[in-house]
Formats: C-alpha cells, structure tokens, sequence
C-alpha cells in the first residue's frame, strides 16, 4: 500500500477510494474527472484508459455516492466535486458506518466483561496493542500500574490515565525519565512514580501494566532493542485477566514486590 499522496497522487488516490467501497472503474474515474474539472465520458475514458462503455456506470456509480454531478446534456458532461466535499462525504459514510458497527457490536458482546480470561492472548501491532493498552486503562475501578517505554507514552495513553485518575484510579507509573515524569504529573498530579525494574534501553520491552490487580500486559519491541516505535509493526504484546489467570499471577507478583521495595526505600 502507498500513503505518501506527494510521491503518485493519483495511484494513491485511486487507492483509497477503492478502500472506501469504490469500484476500480468508478474510482478511475473520479481521479481522471478530478483532474479535467469536467468532462464526457470520452474524455474521462481518454485520461483513465477507462472503456467508455464502462464509464457510464462508473459514473452513475459516483453520481449515487453523492460524489459526481451531471449536466443532462449531448454528450452528457460530469464534473467531479471537490476534494473538500469528497473528503467529507467519505468522512459522514466512515463515522456513520462505525456508530452502526459500534451499536450492533455493543449488542453481542457479554454482559460480564470481566468473567475470567483462561489462557494468554497475544495483540499484534503498535496501533491495535495501544488500543488494547487504552481499553484496559478505560476498565480500572481501583488502581493502574504501567511501565514503558518512553515512545510508546503516547498522548492516547496519558488521555486514558488521566481519565482513569478523574475517576479517583490510583496510578503508579515507573521507567520514565525526569523530563516526562514532569509532563505527567503535569497532567496527572496525583500519580505516582517508581523505579523501573531494568534499564529499558538495553532490552526489547515495551511496556507492562496491571490494572486492578486481575488484567496485566506485557509487550515486546519484537526488532529487537533498536526497534523503532514509531513503526507500526514493531510491537506484539499478551496479556491476560482473571485473578487465577497464569500472566496475571506471575506479573502481580513482580509488581507487588517492586512497589513493596519501593515502599521500604
């Protein structure tokens, strides 16, 4: 997949579109009539190499998405609306289709989120284990224990923290340096900070917490020490839940021990 509109506009424009439900015709065409202004179906089917029959549908296909206008004259003439108002029609589709995704989900799922988890379950990927990272921060009732990497201290999570603290959670964090322990207390001043259990710089960890004392996580900069966390695939991560829960068991401890140790200094 190419992100970079600078490098191949067009290529990445057709792309997109294709992910937002178009055809591979109609997104053709949308991207030629972009650059044309307006057009007939000649014209379109000159630029995107489109077979002018096929340009009629794709048309008619656009014209439905709200994304094409037709002057009803012979030939016909199709101006493609902005990129602004493409833009946002897409954007009112997205938001629409995911509030309806969000109420269907909501219905299936248990009505107990926090029965007992057996066995360990592994997240794969920056963005879906920060995710994961948040859901559990936005689930604490008592108390949240987070180390990490600094890179991976993002906004969302210090969001996600900040909330849980407004909700009177108890909030320990270890293993960020001065700088950011500044910024945090910024923004959370009741949390507390304690020494991390290593030296983050010198192994492939991410990041670890507890939440309530029955759901942890553990992640790993799967490249390695020098793994980049700006890169998307660079982290996998398992966690677990329930108070009988192996991973649970095992990383309360070491926590409990550490915060214990902290205590005693």
């Amino acid at each position: 997949m190419n992100d970079d509109p600078t490098a191949d506009p067009q290529s990445v424009a057709v792309e997109q579109l294709e992910e937002f439900g178009l055809s591979a015709y109609a997104a053709r065409s949308f991207v030629a009539l972009s650059g044309l202004g307006t057009g007939t179906a000649r014209d379109v089917s000159r630029v995107s190499e489109v077979p002018r029959t096929r340009v009629y549908d794709a048309m008619d296909e656009l014209h439905d998405r709200g994304l094409v206008d037709v002057l009803q004259s012979s030939p016909k003439q199709f101006r493609a609306t902005s990129a602004e108002t493409a833009s946002r029609t897409f954007e009112h589709e997205l938001r629409y289709r995911t509030d309806v995704l969000r109420t269907a989900l909501d219905r299936l799922e248990p009505t107990d989120r926090r029965a007992e988890q057996r066995g360990v379950w592994t997240v794969n990927g920056r963005q879906a284990v920060t995710e994961r990272v948040v859901e559990f921060l936005a689930s604490a009732d008592e108390e949240i224990v987070y180390m990490s990497v600094e890179g991976l201290l993002t906004d969302d999570v210090l969001d996600a923290l900040s909330e849980a603290a407004e909700r009177d959670v108890s909030i320990k964090l270890g293993g960020v340096s001065a700088d950011v322990q500044e910024r945090v207390q910024d923004d959370i001043p009741g949390a507390t900070m304690f020494e991390s259990l290593w030296a983050w710089s010198d192994t492939s960890a991410g990041r670890l917490m507890m939440v309530d004392g029955r759901k942890t996580l553990v992640s790993a900069l799967v490249n390695g020490a020098d793994a980049s966390p700006a890169d998307p695939r660079s982290e996998t991560a398992i966690w677990g839940e329930g108070d009988a829960n192996s991973l649970v068991v095992v990383l309360k401890a070491i926590f409990t021990w550490r915060l214990d140790s902290e205590t005693a200094d």
